[in-house]
């Protein structure tokens, strides 16, 4: 019985540690987080950098609707639809 006892107080120490371990991991990453965006505010060309920022998330979201929201149109249809522009430019 006194082995179950010690291996139970083990298991309830080793939990605690990676509890405690892993919320430390959080509070350092979080800190460190919030200094980088803390001194990108602080910058002079903060304006700049947002909006570059903006730039890349609408070009990301862009890519992910491409991806993801429709089927692509048939390359065919695409050859077809430059053919017929060509012709139309021609004729002009």
């Amino acid at each position: 019985m006194t082995g179950d006892t010690g291996r139970r107080r083990g298991l309830d120490e080793t939990t605690v540690l990676l509890a405690a371990g892993l919320a430390d991991l959080a509070v350092s990453t979080l800190g460190s987080a919030l200094g980088t965006v803390w001194a990108a505010l602080h910058r002079s060309d903060a304006a700049e950098l947002a909006a570059d920022a903006e730039r890349d998330l609408l070009a990301r979201g862009r890519l992910v609707m491409d991806r993801y929201a429709a089927a692509p149109p048939a390359h065919l249809e695409i050859l077809a639809q430059h053919a017929l522009a060509r012709r139309a430019g021609d004729d002009a």
